[in-house]
């Protein structure tokens, strides 16, 4: 598929969005947002957006590094919170998550524990943001985006643990185009994605194909409801890849649904 069908009105797309989370934080009343920031451009868009939406005095910054977060990824944040002009507090996890592996009696150089201790993590980023919306009354912004929740490629109840979802309709490419059309610098609009959970962590590492791909196959598998076949004939990417995509939504419903009830409300 060429990239020209994933364009949109980005003026209109961004009106949008605007216009949705003054309306989440004003059903909430709440005072304003707080966004977790991570240098990258899923959380540097959502706080963009914020700031447009409830002006900077409303919108919180949260920056929580590890003994690991690449030290571009610190100062990309915080050249992003200064070019917003919205506060940020830093806050380091890595103490927080050292006290629950020593409580935990578990070797983190164990590759068994490697996933658990990266979703440990996001969990403890999502307590921190928390925390901070507690204080100030204010609601926690997520940052995923359409190309990465559809295949569950996030951490419930870590960084899916959130208060609304002002990008999820966006795929990756999508976010890219949007976060360089609202003057976020190319070095974070194009940089490449990593939740930083883990030491050299990286999202193509652990998805299915790259995200230009990856939005395409999305796109005509969900939203055309094409067939496997036909979406391998369109975007030359295999069966056997759009199966695994296929089966990580299927996987993953989980996550982007409420937990089982009884009874439903």
């Amino acid at each position: 598929m060429p990239h020209s069908e994933l364009d949109l009105d980005w003026e209109a797309t961004a009106s949008e969005i605007i216009a949705f989370i003054q309306r989440i934080v004003a059903e909430a009343r709440a005072d304003g947002i707080v966004v977790g920031l991570s240098g990258g451009v899923d959380s540097s868009l959502v706080a963009a957006l914020s700031v447009r939406a409830l002006g900077k005095e409303n919108v919180l910054g949260v920056l929580m590094s590890t003994n690991f977060t690449p030290t571009e990824d610190v100062q990309d944040a915080k050249d992003l919170a200064k070019l917003l002009e919205i506060r940020i507090e830093s806050v380091p996890i890595q103490p927080i998550v050292d006290s629950l592996v020593r409580a935990l009696i578990v070797d983190e150089a164990d590759p068994h524990v490697k996933v658990p201790l990266a979703n440990v993590r996001s969990r403890v980023r999502m307590v921190v943001l928390y925390f901070f919306a507690n204080l100030y009354n204010y609601l926690v912004a997520g940052t995923g985006d359409r190309s990465e929740d559809l295949i569950g490629y996030f951490t419930k109840y870590g960084d899916g643990g959130v208060d609304f979802l002002p990008i999820s309709h966006l795929y990756k490419t999508q976010v890219r185009k949007l976060a360089e059309y609202l003057g976020i610098p190319p070095r974070v609009s194009y940089k490449p994605s990593s939740p930083q959970l883990y030491p050299g962590h990286k999202a193509t590492d652990e998805i299915p194909i790259d995200y230009d791909k990856l939005d395409c196959v999305e796109r005509m598998l969900f939203d055309e409801k094409l067939s496997l076949q036909d979406v391998a004939d369109k975007t030359q990417v295999s069966v056997k890849i759009i199966e695994d995509v296929l089966r990580r939504y299927q996987a993953s419903a989980h996550k982007r649904s409420f937990p089982p009830m009884v009874r439903e409300w």
